[in-house]
This record gives structure tokens, C-alpha cells and sequence, in this order.
């Protein structure tokens, strides 16, 4: 299993590159990371499941080359049991799946287990957490979404961001919960108090001069209402 995906625990910043400048990746990357970042948050989006197209197992597997974050690929796809293979194959430390598209969750999970990488289920805005509850227990993560998936820049949904709030009152600190959308300076703040530790935020970083600074500014404001808590 991979070692670099954090345990839960810790309230972590995980940079989206769907806005970063891909003509410099590289540099964008280590920008992030040199300030702090663990995670980096890969969107993996194929026009049918969500209307966007982005990026497929090549770009992974040069991206891995370039940092030794974890790679925390979110699959925004109708099928991931075809393609999850191809990315752990690319360098995914970590794969996210949407509970919308498999039919079998258990065994999907299993099998990405035995490939070796930690697992998220994750939910659409419009999709209950109620679906989900049983496949937690399985899962090191859970992935809320708080803007319909295919776009960066979107405005954050406080409706949907409390889905939060009951999975962290069912399952405690054992899970991460992260929450991708709309995620800034002062939407971190709100979703830590609903329960989430693991913030997906890309134009708040990536469309600032200053990444490290963005990026440390999204996380004192998450440790502010961690501490308030």
C-alpha cells in the first residue's frame, strides 16, 4: 500500500493542477510542495461522465517523475475499473472513484487495494451521503464535492459541503474527509467546522503570484476553526 498518501489525522492543503499552467507543470508542482503540500489533487475528467476533458496515465506518469507528493487522482470518468489500472500503473498513490458510476463498490475497492493504493469514494452534489455509508468502513477516504464536477472556478455549495457533517459524526477521525470546490481562504474555514481535514483547492492557489502563499493562507484559516473547535 502506498506510503505516501497521509494517514488520516492532519489537516492537509492538496493543490488541484486542473488550474495550473501546464506549460510549466514542473515548476508548479514544486512551487506547492516546497510550501508545504503532501497531496497533490489530479482531475481526471473524460467529456461523458462530466462535460471537460483533461488529462490521461502519460501526464500522471510525468508528473511522478517531478515530485514525490502523493498523487491523488480523482477519477471524473463513466468507467474507472477500465482505466484506475492504468494511472496506478502511471504513479497514483491514491485513487478516487464516484460512487455514481460502479455497481459492484466492494469489489471495486478490493481490487484497488491489491493494486496498491489507498481508495476515496466520492460524492456529487446531488447525490446523498446516505449512499455511500456502507462503503466507508472500506474506503481511507471520502470526497465531497462542493461544486458540480467538470470546471474549475465554480461557486462553492454550503448545502452540499454539510454532507461533512454526518460522515465525520458516523465514522470519527478513522476517514479523510476532503472537499473539492469553491475552496478558498474563507470556504476552508466553513468546511473544516462541518468535519472535512483535506482541502482540494486549485484557482485560490494556482490563480495567485504567489502559490505558497495562497496556499498557506487557505490552511491558517482551516487550523483557525480546527482550533475553535
Amino acid at each position: 500500500m502506498s506510503e505516501r498518501f497521509p494517514k488520516p489525522g492532519t489537516l492537509e492543503v492538496a493543490p488541484s493542477i486542473l488550474s495550473a499552467d501546464f506549460a510549466n507543470l514542473s515548476s508548479e508542482i514544486s512551487q506547492v510542495t516546497e510550501a508545504g503540500a503532501r497531496i497533490v489533487h489530479v482531475d481526471v475528467m473524460d467529456g461523458h461522465f462530466v462535460p471537460n476533458l483533461t488529462i490521461g496515465p502519460p501526464v500522471v506518469k510525468w508528473i511522478r517523475r517531478c515530485t514525490e507528493a502523493a498523487l491523488d487522482v480523482h477519477l471524473m470518468i463513466t468507467d474507472p475499473q477500465a482505466y484506475a489500472p492504468r494511472f496506478i500503473e502511471a504513479g497514483a498513490d491514491h485513487i478516487t472513484f464516484h460512487i455514481e458510476t460502479v455497481n459492484h463498490p466492494e469489489t471495486f475497492i478490493e481490487r484497488l487495494r491489491s493494486l496498491g493504493v489507498t481508495v476515496g469514494i466520492t460524492l456529487n452534489p446531488g447525490t446523498p451521503a446516505e449512499s455511500i455509508l456502507k462503503y466507508v468502513p472500506l474506503c481511507d477516504m471520502v470526497l465531497v464535492m462542493t461544486v458540480e464536477p467538470g470546471f474549475g472556478g465554480q461557486s462553492f455549495m454550503d448545502d452540499a459541503a454539510r454532507k461533512c457533517i454526518l460522515i465525520r459524526e458516523k465514522f470519527g477521525p478513522s476517514v479523510r474527509v476532503e472537499v473539492d470546490g469553491g475552496i478558498n481562504a474563507e470556504t476552508a474555514e466553513t468546511v473544516v467546522r462541518y468535519g472535512a481535514d483535506t482541502l482540494v483547492a486549485g484557482n485560490a492557489i494556482f490563480g495567485q503570484a504567489d502559490r505558497a502563499r495562497a496556499m498557506n493562507g487557505i490552511l491558517d484559516s482551516a487550523r483557525r476553526a480546527a482550533a475553535a473547535q
